[in-house]
């Protein structure tokens, strides 16, 4: 009988302990090599056990249990394998099962013990759904708790609660508390928040954009660009364009304190802010400074879908010159956002409001966004943050400013 052992992996460095968030298999399961068997969170990102073997496993640590990295966390006996899985065999499982499946599906229907606790009976279910009747509303008093006909009207003529009297009181007015333990990674998130108010001169700056040449190059070029390219236009990339011709003119922006130095980078990786099924995740766009349009967006996209599959690494969320949040999906409308450090300046967008504007004269209605700066004031002054934050709302109303180095193509022209 050979054991093979699996330890924890290493997420990264300076990280010494990590967290069983989930474990996909259990104890006497037989795997296969490579197989995924837990979810593992660290400060930093979830990461995924995989089967070194095929055999029968044996778990060593329980799900919540903080563990070290190296630790032997599961063992695997290899004299077991997995079935041998044959296509005929399939085949012949599937004919079977069709021929079975309506005497099958008759008797679960005529026997009662095959339903959980508070499950409806067909006729008292088409009752519950016309007249908007949860199950947890009612007791059941059938065979196992099951819910008849008789229980539904029953509640009915004893007056249950109409779906609108439901609907616009959620709460069930209990004195109960649910506590849930913190994950490594919100521990860490909370702990770096309040570092930054604590450690940081921290100040925001507003602005606002008017969003209209932006919406026009969207509706005039969005089918192309879909063709040519396999995906949407979204404002993501036309500020995050924006923002590293800004970091050019303003290099402080980009900075960072390092003890008692200043470190100014001279390249833009970009964190993006993303919703995860596990909180938010700043991935990083690296030298987005180099990239078109459509390679920003098509980075972006690529991004999101790993923190939504939660398949995001270490290396995607490392390092970050400056980082760009959008609270208007949420519908946000301003908020003051907190610098991600190292770093010393994140941008906040929020949502597009049809506002009435004076312009050359007169009130016209157009499509605004408010832009929030918060920078660390012992490295970025007034006038950069102010002046930053202008330079990013001229180039999204005269988007040609992203290819000339921040100017108009008059100012290129006369060498202004």
């Amino acid at each position: 009988m050979a054991i093979v052992e699996l330890k924890v992996p290493s997420p990264g460095e300076s990280i010494t302990e990590v967290v069983i968030a989930r474990w996909v298999r259990n104890t006497g399961d037989i795997v296969e090599k490579d197989e995924v068997l837990a979810e593992i969170d660290s400060d930093k990102a979830t990461l995924t056990l995989n089967a070194e073997e095929s055999g029968k496993i044996e778990v060593l640590a329980a799900e919540g249990d903080t563990v070290n990295v190296g630790q032997v966390v599961v063992k695997i006996d290899t004299s077991f394998k997995p079935e041998a899985k044959a296509e005929t065999a399939k085949v012949e499982v599937k004919v079977e099962a069709k021929k079975e499946a309506a005497p099958v599906a008759e008797t679960k229907t005529n026997s009662p013990t095959n339903y959980a606790t508070g499950t409806p009976s067909i006729s008292a279910a088409k009752i519950m759904a016309e007249n908007n009747i949860k199950p947890n509303q009612l007791n059941g008093t059938g065979k196992d708790g099951r819910i008849t006909k008789q229980d539904v009207l029953a509640a009915l003529s004893n007056g249950l609660p109409t779906a609108v009297e439901v609907l616009s009181n959620s709460w069930k007015g209990g004195r109960e508390k649910e506590r849930a333990k913190m994950t490594s990674l919100r521990k860490t998130v909370a702990k770096r928040l309040v570092a930054v108010k604590n450690e940081t001169a921290m100040l925001t700056t507003f602005n606002e954009v008017d969003m209209s040449a932006i919406y026009a190059i969207r509706a005039k070029y969005k089918d192309k660009f879909k063709e040519v390219y396999g995906s949407n236009v979204g404002f993501m990339s036309f500020f995050t364009k924006a923002v590293t011709e800004a970091l050019y003119h303003y290099p402080a922006v980009n900075g960072m304190i390092d003890g008692e130095e200043l470190v100014y980078n001279k390249y833009c990786d970009i964190g993006i802010a993303v919703s995860a099924p596990k909180g938010l995740m700043v991935p990083v766009l690296r030298n987005a400074e180099l990239m078109s349009i459509a390679d920003i967006e098509k980075g972006i996209k690529d991004l999101a879908v790993k923190a939504r599959d939660g398949k995001l690494t270490i290396e995607d969320m490392t390092g970050g010159t400056f980082t760009i949040t959008n609270g208007g999906v949420f519908g946000s409308m301003m908020s003051t956002p907190i610098i991600n450090p190292p770093q010393s300046a994140i941008l906040g967008m929020h949502n597009v409001v049809d506002r009435p504007m004076a312009v050359n004269g007169q009130v016209v209605i157009r499509p605004m966004m408010y832009i929030a700066l918060s920078y660390d004031h012992r490295i970025i002054d007034g006038r950069e943050s102010v002046g930053f934050l202008v330079k990013v709302k001229e180039m999204l109303e005269n988007p040609s400013r992203m290819l000339f180095g921040g100017k108009v193509p008059e100012e290129v022209l006369l060498g202004l």
